[in-house]
C-alpha cells in the first residue's frame, strides 16, 4: 500500500470532476490528475529515483509543481520543494545537505543548478509546465503500480528559513500530511461542492500540503491562481467557497473597491495563517464582507496545530484551540515545567501532525522533543480561561530589557492601535546599560505626519516602563518573507548599532 495516496485515491470522486481550474489555461480533472501523476512517476523512476530518494523541486507555480509532488509521493520519494527566491549558494547548501537523486528546476537556472550539483540529474520545468520531465513524462504510460509506503515512511522534506541558524531539513511523513489533511477535512466542514481559491505559493506547507491536500481528501476542486491577484480573487469568488491566504492578502483586497457583501456571498470559509491577522483587518473584513476570517496557527514541522472553530466565536488575535488528536501545553522555557492559563510560555504540541525530526540532525532533533513525546515549538504563547490559544512571538524574538521579559506581540498590539499607524515590528537590540532596548519599527499611514513622540507618548499610559520602547524608528514597510512573515533578523542586523552610541 502507499499509506498517503491511497487514502487519496480512495476518496476520488468521478474522474470527469474538476480538480484544478487553471487560469490561463482550462480545468484538469481528477482522472487527468491520476494519469499525469502516473506519467510522472514513470518519469522518476525512468530516471533512476528509487523509494527513499529525494526529489528536489525549484520550480515556478503550475498545475505540473503539484503533480509533481503527488508523482513523488505515487513513486516512493521523499518531495522536496525549495523557495523560488533561493540563491544558487543557498541552494547549493540543499543539495548538499538532502543529496537528491533528481533536480527538477526552470530551464533558466539548469546551467547554474549543474554547476553546484554536477552529480545529480537536472530535469526542467518551466511556469507553463513544458520541460524536460514533462516532454518525457507524455511519452509513457498513464498507469502506474504506487509503490508501497507506510505511514511513517517520508513524504517531504521542509526545509526552515534558517534565521537562528543553518536551514534544518524537517522531515514529514505519510501519516504527517494524511492525519492533518483528514482532520482538517472535518474541522473546517470540506465537502466534494467546495471550490477552494489557491493562490498560495506551493514550496510552502500552507499552499503545498494544507490546501491541496485538504481539496484532495475532501474530493473537491480549487481554482488555481500562478500568484496573489486582487482583481482574480475578487472575480473568483462567485464561483467559488474557501479562500486560504495570508494576512496580507486580506490587507489588499481590502483596498479593493469591489469586495462587497455581495461579491463575498458565495464564500463560507475565509481562512488566514503563516503570519499573525491584525485585530483591524478581522474586524474591517467583517464589517465589509460579513465573514469573520478563521486564523490558524501551525508550523513546517507539524502542519496545522490549532484552529478558531467553524461555528462558534472567531476571536481576533488568537489562533484558536488545539486541534482534533493535536495535545498542546505551555511551559516554562527554562524548565519545561507546565504553566497555568494565561501565563506566558513556551508551546509544546503533540500528535499525528508533528514531524519526525530534522534530516540528518539527530542531536538537534532531540534537543527539540521533550522526553514524553512533545515538540518544543520555539513559539511564546498563552492560553486564556476559555481555552483560546494566543501566540505573543518567537523565542528568539523575546527581548530581556534590565533583566524583565518583554513579549514584542504585546508592545504590537499597543502601538498598531494608535492613529496613523499601519503596522509595527518590536524587536531588541544591543544596549550597554539594559543588555538589550525594546525599539519599535513602524509604518505610517501615507500622508500622516506622525513623529516619535506620537507613539512613545500614549504607550506611557498603557504599558510598564520597563516595556516601552526606547526609539521609535519610522520606515515605508516592514521587510517580509514570501509567506508574509516580518522578518525581524533583517531589521536587527540593520539597527544593530543603534544605541552603540550611548555607550560613549
Amino acid at each position: 500500500m502507499n499509506h498517503l495516496f491511497d487514502q487519496i485515491r480512495d476518496r476520488m470522486p468521478e474522474p470527469a470532476k474538476p480538480f484544478m481550474d487553471v487560469f490561463g489555461r482550462g480545468v484538469l480533472s481528477y482522472g487527468d490528475m491520476l494519469a499525469d501523476t502516473a506519467r510522472l512517476a514513470n518519469a522518476l523512476v525512468e530516471a533512476g529515483v528509487e523509494p527513499g530518494d529525494r526529489v528536489a523541486a525549484r520550480v515556478a507555480k503550475s498545475p505540473e509543481a503539484i503533480l509533481l509532488y503527488l508523482g513523488c509521493v505515487r513513486a516512493g520519494a521523499a518531495f522536496l520543494p525549495l523557495n523560488t527566491g533561493y540563491t544558487l549558494s543557498e541552494l547549493g547548501y540543499f543539495f548538499g545537505d538532502a543529496e537528491p537523486r533528481l533536480i527538477v528546476c526552470d530551464p533558466e537556472m539548469a546551467k547554474d543548478i549543474r554547476s553546484v550539483a554536477p552529480t545529480t540529474t537536472v530535469e526542467t520545468l518551466d511556469a507553463a509546465g513544458q520541460g524536460s520531465l514533462t516532454r518525457r513524462a507524455a511519452q509513457l504510460s498513464p498507469d502506474f503500480a504506487d509503490a508501497a509506503r507506510g505511514p511513517d515512511d517520508l513524504a517531504a522534506i521542509l526545509y526552515t528559513s534558517g534565521t537562528t541558524g543553518r536551514s534544518k531539513g524537517a522531515m514529514l511523513t505519510h501519516e504527517n500530511l494524511a492525519s492533518n489533511a483528514r482532520t482538517l477535512v472535518d474541522y473546517w466542514r470540506f465537502t466534494g461542492e467546495d471550490v477552494l481559491i489557491h493562490a498560495l505559493p506551493v514550496f510552502h506547507t500552507h499552499g503545498l500540503f494544507v490546501a491541496t491536500n485538504t481539496i484532495l481528501f475532501a474530493a473537491a476542486s480549487m481554482i488555481y491562481l500562478p500568484r496573489f491577484d486582487a482583481d482574480q480573487i475578487l472575480a473568483a469568488m462567485p464561483r467559488a467557497t474557501s479562500l486560504m491566504g495570508v494576512p496580507t492578502f486580506y490587507v489588499r483586497l481590502l483596498q479593493q473597491p469591489g469586495l462587497t457583501r455581495e461579491t463575498a456571498a458565495h464564500m463560507r470559509l475565509f481562512v488566514s495563517g503563516s503570519a499573525p491577522l491584525l485585530a483591524d483587518t478581522h474586524a474591517a473584513w467583517r464589517e465589509r464582507t460579513g465573514h469573520a476570517i478563521l486564523e490558524r496557527y501551525g508550523m513546517t514541522e507539524t502542519n496545522m496545530n490549532t484552529s478558531n472553530p467553524y461555528d462558534g466565536e472567531r476571536v481576533a488575535g488568537t489562533v484558536g484551540f488545539p486541534l482534533p488528536d493535536v495535545a498542546l501545553r505551555v511551559t516554562d522555557p527554562e524548565t519545561g515545567a507546565p504553566l497555568a492559563d494565561g501565563e506566558i510560555g513556551m508551546i509544546e504540541v503533540k500528535g499525528p501532525n508533528v514531524f519526525a525530526g530534522y534530516w540528518r540532525m539527530p542531536e538537534k532533533t532531540r534537543a527539540e522533543f521533550r522526553d514524553d513525546g512533545f515538540f518544543i515549538t520555539g513559539d511564546l504563547g498563552r492560553i486564556d480561561d476559555r481555552g483560546y490559544v494566543s501566540i505573543v512571538g518567537r523565542g528568539k524574538d523575546l527581548v530581556i530589557s534590565g533583566g524583565f521579559n518583554v513579549y514584542p506581540k504585546e508592545v504590537e498590539s499597543e502601538i498598531d492601535q494608535i492613529d496613523g499607524v499601519v503596522e509595527s515590528a518590536v524587536i531588541g537590540l544591543p544596549h550597554p546599560d539594559f543588555g538589550e532596548a525594546v525599539t519599535a519599527v513602524v509604518v505610517r499611514e501615507t500622508g500622516v505626519d506622525l513623529e516619535e513622540a506620537d507613539v512613545c507618548a500614549p504607550l506611557a499610559e498603557r504599558l510598564a516602563r520597563y516595556k516601552q520602547p526606547k526609539r521609535v524608528i519610522f520606515v515605508d514597510e516592514l521587510p517580509r518573507n514570501t509567506m508574509g512573515k516580518v522578518q525581524k533578523n533583517l531589521l536587527r542586523d540593520r539597527l544593530a548599532d543603534l544605541y552603540a552610541a550611548s555607550a560613549s
